[in-house]
């Protein structure tokens, strides 16, 4: 094999290994959107403070930077208007402080420094797993029959 066959090979290689990376990332972020989507749906259309599928929006690069804390907001708005609603003793703002949290660390990931970014990316993943969770319970009691 020639030199400029092997590089063709080892750049096919390489597309397909990012591929793969992409799809591995993309299906986690798809069910995070479908929590948050189903958290949503699950609030009477009144105590909504944004559409349901707004959150796909979230899919939109560096504009989600952005979009990211208006949905924590809203989720958390919601989310606490509909437990008020329905008398469901839960916090003020449901997942309000953990989400801005993420959020915040999401964007400080964009600093150049590759130590720093490292660390403050995977403080950002804590956060965003703590965020899911959290949002996926409350989705929970919502979804649950009344006591």
């Amino acid at each position: 094999m020639d030199a400029q066959a092997t590089q063709v090979a080892v750049g096919g290689v390489v597309a397909i290994v990012a591929l793969v990376f992409l799809v591995i990332m993309l299906i986690p972020a798809i069910f995070y959107c479908l929590t948050l989507q189903k958290a949503l749906n699950r609030v009477s259309p009144e105590n909504r403070a944004m559409a349901p599928g707004l959150v796909w929006l979230l899919f939109i690069p560096l504009f989600n930077l952005v979009w990211h804390f208006i949905v924590v907001l809203n989720m958390a708005k919601s989310l606490g208007a509909e437990f008020k609603k329905r008398n469901l003793a839960v916090a003020a703002d449901p997942g309000k402080g953990i989400g801005l949290t993420y959020c915040i660390l999401l964007c400080c990931t964009l600093i150049p420094i590759p130590v720093v970014n490292g660390l403050i990316g995977l403080g950002a993943l804590v956060c965003w797993i703590v965020y899911w969770v959290q949002i996926a319970g409350f989705s929970g009691k919502l979804a649950a029959p009344a006591a």
